[in-house]
């Protein structure tokens, strides 16, 4: 019995000190690291042949550090954390819109935020801003226009504006607001007892938003919701525990993360021990019984992954669409030197049901980073609360599978190039009003005003086809064949080539939804856009008409 004893000690003991080495280790490891950096950059400083450009070279010694991690473990130096506030806070100082600018001419006003200070004082979509506090704009790039405009909530800028319509030139003092970007975009019903709600982040009080809108579309005869998280690349944790309070019973489990801090923000210094933390609803339902339709897609990411993976295991929701992104790591911002910033990877995150969603391989992923295709031989099965199977190993997979709409490349180009977008505020210009929103549309009509717009403006208008041909034309003169092949290359290239012209006259059904949303926009704000998209979302359409999943 003793030497039983004196057996298990020992495993104990050799346990102890192997943890404290390996602590000791990791820490030893670090330091010496450290240390071969510091000596790095004192001999490039007093031996390299030019004078060093540290600033450059510290940043991206540190980029390139954190890239070897993961792709969320970032550093945001001081001046770039107004930007970094944007991204996670959706808000600024400022007057409230969006803005266009061309090198040497004024700031056209192409945006304004519904409740702005902009909308506040009259600014509407064409004005031209020709003075921001007395400076010229002309001489300004965009951004720098921009930043003149933003500025400390309560301060006032003063505009000297050219009204769009009437050709005035007035004086403009506005005080700067705080803006915030909302993060619930449109609730309304789209039939007599389907509510509908878009909600492109998670930041904070989106939680509040969402309950707020569901309360007002019940009032409204909602009997069914379908709340759509496509495109949205999620943000707070907290946030989204709240949003799956509103559907389900208080003290659900909604995530679990396992990771190095604890929910008060602990750490474990020098351990590999894991904290886990569990994550309920702290607050009453809304609805308990209401039946749910989330919409997701390859870009619903983060805290959209955690609702939509905690109702779909809940057996609370029906998810449709498409697979989401795949990004189970939970990030935590953590204050460094010289005012900068560290958003750090601190835990994996858990679905009810014990799944992580993370990606295991990043280089597994399609070109816009969502998951790529991963066999069910490399997932693991698990249960929702009724028994019905899901699979982890990457982004949460729909319960009904609905194709994406897919559009022509000359769709694309118009859409980012621009041109769409500058002929909308183009068209604000030369019409001082538009039919209600309701009754507004695009007509085939009104495309020969964009058609001949567009015939005006430099963009890529080829086909897929054309641009496949392309390369493949320059591949084959790098490899010297083209001389040999050259009636066969221009035969075929006479007969994918379209006329520009001809081009978007055939694309015309495809164009004109962006059209419309655009225009709508000028008028009646950014909610108006997405009430205008609706009408035009076959994705929408199909999960409309699909069954729920029974439970």
């Amino acid at each position: 019995m003793m030497k039983t004893h004196k057996i298990l000690l020992a495993a104990l003991l050799a346990a102890g000190v192997s943890m404290a080495a390996g602590a000791q280790n990791k820490t030893f490891k670090l330091g010496q690291w450290i240390e071969i950096e510091n000596n790095v950059i004192r001999e490039l400083n007093r031996f390299y042949a030019d004078s060093l450009p540290v600033d450059r070279m510290m940043k991206a010694s540190i980029d390139a550090m954190l890239e070897e991690l993961d792709p969320y473990t970032v550093y945001v130096p001081e001046e770039e954390n107004e930007d970094f506030e944007m991204l996670i806070h959706k808000s600024y100082g400022g007057i409230g819109a969006v803005i266009h600018k061309k090198p040497g001419e004024y700031v056209s006003i192409n945006e304004p935020y519904a409740g702005s200070p902009a909308q506040k004082y009259g600014l509407r979509c064409g004005d031209q801003i020709m003075e921001i506090d007395g400076v010229d704009v002309r001489p300004l790039t965009s951004s720098e226009s921009s930043e003149r405009m933003k500025g400390k909530p309560g301060t006032t800028v003063v505009f000297k504006v050219k009204k769009v319509h009437t050709g005035e030139i007035v004086e403009v003092p506005i005080v700067r607001e705080r803006i915030h970007l909302p993060d619930i975009e449109y609730a309304g019903m789209v039939d007599d007892t389907t509510g509908y709600v878009y909600q492109s982040g998670f930041t904070e009080n989106a939680s509040s938003e969402l309950r707020a809108s569901i309360i007002e579309l019940k009032k409204q005869g909602m009997k069914r919701l379908v709340y759509d998280l496509r495109g949205n690349g999620g943000g707070l944790i907290q946030e989204a525990i709240s949003i799956v309070s509103i559907f389900v019973p208080k003290g659900t489990l909604v995530v679990t993360s396992k990771g190095t801090m604890s929910s008060n923000g602990q750490s474990k210094k020098d351990s590999n021990e894991l904290f886990v933390n569990e994550y309920r609803t702290s607050a009453e339902p809304v609805d308990t019984e209401l039946s749910v339709i989330v919409l997701i897609d390859g870009a619903s990411a983060s805290a959209s992954e955690i609702v939509s993976g905690a109702l779909q295991d809940l057996d609370r929701a029906t998810i449709m669409g498409k697979r989401s992104y795949g990004k189970g790591l939970v990030q935590t911002i953590r204050p460094v030197a010289y005012n900068g910033t560290m958003k750090i990877t601190t835990a994996k995150y858990y679905t009810p049901s014990g799944r992580c969603v993370q990606a295991r391989d990043y280089s597994k992923r399609n070109e816009d980073g969502s998951v790529g295709e991963i066999p069910d031989s490399l997932t693991n099965e698990f249960k929702t609360a009724h028994g019905r199977t899901v699979r982890d190993g990457g982004g949460i997979t729909p319960d009904v599978d609905i194709p994406i709409q897919t559009y022509s490349r000359l769709v694309y180009s118009l859409v980012v190039g621009g041109i769409i977008d500058t002929y909308a505020l183009d068209y604000a210009c030369r019409h001082e009003k538009i039919a209600p929103l309701d009754e507004f549309h695009y007509t085939d009509a009104d495309y020969e005003d964009f058609v001949k717009y567009a015939m005006t403006q430099t963009f890529d208008y080829r086909s897929s086809a054309k641009a496949l041909f392309d390369q493949m034309k320059k591949e084959l003169k790098e490899d010297g064949i083209d001389e040999s092949m050259s009636e066969e290359l221009a035969a075929l290239e006479k007969a994918i080539d379209m006329d520009k012209e001809k081009f978007l006259r055939l694309k015309k059904d495809e164009i004109i939804p962006f059209i419309e949303e655009e225009i709508a926009v000028r008028y009646y704000y950014q909610a108006a856009g997405i009430k205008v998209r609706i009408r035009h979302d076959s994705q929408l359409e199909t999960a409309l008409k699909s069954p729920l999943i029974s439970y």
